[in-house]
């Protein structure tokens, strides 16, 4: 089964809550604080396995997350940091936010590793809180929250040479000759639903990847058909050959078919043409008109493209087609080495580690505030404890939350609620 693109859901780890803890040591106020930090939640990391040729496995399995940090431990312990998650997936895969469209990452090469979401930082135990005037804190923090990602995963067939042509001209045969794949074969259009890969070795030089690119028709590059799935699996090919039904077996002009495959890949891309450097006239062995592939080698050789003759079912002209492109593909180096379609990896953070925005509104008469780092801060205020409040009440002032209530004209008295709490407003 081939699939080459899902959505999946992935996850971060949580930080660890630091926690509240004291030594038992005399002359220590409550025994001096002890709490320890927060363990790191663990990171998740996408990377290459050339091993892996399809998305199929995502298909079964669609949520993905690292494991949590630890919470702190007494005698200042830090709780163990989450480990990270790698998740395997083929060359040739691109990493987008669902919700966004952004790509995130492109994996084409084995050593490709991209991390994609950072785990939550770890809370703070309550011996961070210790000052010179606050020498037994009652109060720690809890870890950053991360928040589940939703990705599309999208793979795009990684090779050296794409076989581009109409359905049924022969490109899979001409796989199957030159390479182990055994493509499904049959006298039917769109017998190929999806591309079929092969590795070529051939008289000693480095070996190659060819990729049988699914027919193309009219319109393919509006997504007739299914003209996108098939087209944007050229984008990561270095050289296109142009397969062409020579035998008028299928009642259709080679010429024209050249023509209008063409116009596809340029609207689809410009620079797919310049990819284009091989025609191959196919069914040699049925040619009937020796006028037809004369007048295909003309137009192609206008183009500046080579032009061959070949039967791939009765393995005429195979020698010298592989010739040809090999030396394509090393002249293809000398010009332009390959560059990967992207060199900067982009990093999904999650909310809780950007700036946090705090809302300030009133409604029904009463001062509402909103805030991520708020609402995990109030969980570890004691209010019972007058150290654990006043660093409270510094934080909504450092943070301009008094200042904000004031502009909205609030009163002594007046109901301010931060979630489930909620306090009257003393200046």
């Amino acid at each position: 089964m081939f699939i080459d693109k899902v959505d999946i859901k992935i996850k971060a780890g949580n930080g660890g809550d630091g926690i509240v803890a004291f030594r038992r040591e005399k002359y220590e106020p409550s025994g001096g604080p002890a709490g320890g930090d927060g363990g790191v939640g663990g990171d998740v990391y996408f990377e290459v396995d050339e091993g892996i040729r399809t998305l199929v496995d995502f298909r079964y399995k669609k949520h993905y997350r690292a494991e949590n940090g630890a919470n702190g431990a007494k005698a200042n312990r830090k709780g163990k940091d989450g480990e990270a998650l790698y998740i395997k997936v083929p060359p040739g895969t691109t990493i987008k936010n669902k919700n966004t469209g952004e790509i995130l990452a492109d994996l084409v090469d084995k050593e490709d590793r991209a991390l994609i979401q950072k785990g939550g930082g770890g809370g703070r135990g309550n011996t961070r809180f210790k000052t010179s005037t606050r020498r037994a804190p009652k109060f720690a923090t809890p870890g950053e929250r991360t928040e589940e990602l939703e990705l599309e995963l999208e793979m795009k067939v990684v090779a050296d040479v794409g076989l581009i042509g109409f359905p049924n001209v022969g490109k899979s045969t001409l796989l199957s000759v030159v390479t182990s794949a055994k493509p499904k074969i049959g006298n039917y259009h769109f017998t190929t639903i999806h591309p079929n890969i092969g590795i070529v070795d051939y008289k000693g030089v480095d070996s190659f990847v060819l990729a049988d690119i699914p027919g193309l028709i009219e319109g393919a590059h509006e997504g007739v058909g299914l003209g996108h799935e098939f087209l944007k699996h050229t984008a990561r090919t270095k050289l296109l050959v142009h397969i062409l039904d020579i035998s008028g077996s299928e009642r259709r002009d080679p010429g024209d078919d050249f023509e209008k495959i063409n116009r596809e890949l340029n609207k689809y891309d410009e620079s797919l043409i310049n990819k284009c450097r091989i025609a191959v006239g196919n069914k040699a062995d049925l040619l009937q008109d020796r006028e037809t592939s004369e007048k295909v080698r003309e137009l192609t050789e206008e183009k500046g493209m080579k032009y061959l003759e070949v039967s791939a079912i009765a393995h005429q002209g195979i020698e010298k087609f592989l010739d040809e492109v090999i030396l394509e593909l090393q002249q293809i180096e000398t010009e332009e080495p390959m560059v990967k379609p992207q060199d900067e990896i982009k990093l999904y953070q999650h909310e809780v580690s950007k700036e946090d925005t705090i809302k300030v509104y009133q409604e029904n008469g009463v001062y509402i505030v909103e805030g991520k780092k708020i609402e995990r801060l109030i969980e570890s205020v004691n209010f019972e404890d007058t150290e654990s409040t006043n660093y409270f009440q510094k934080f909504l002032k450092d943070k301009g939350v008094i200042q904000k209530l004031r502009d909205l004209g609030i009163n002594e008295g007046d109901t301010v609620k931060i979630y489930d709490i909620e306090f009257e407003f003393t200046e």
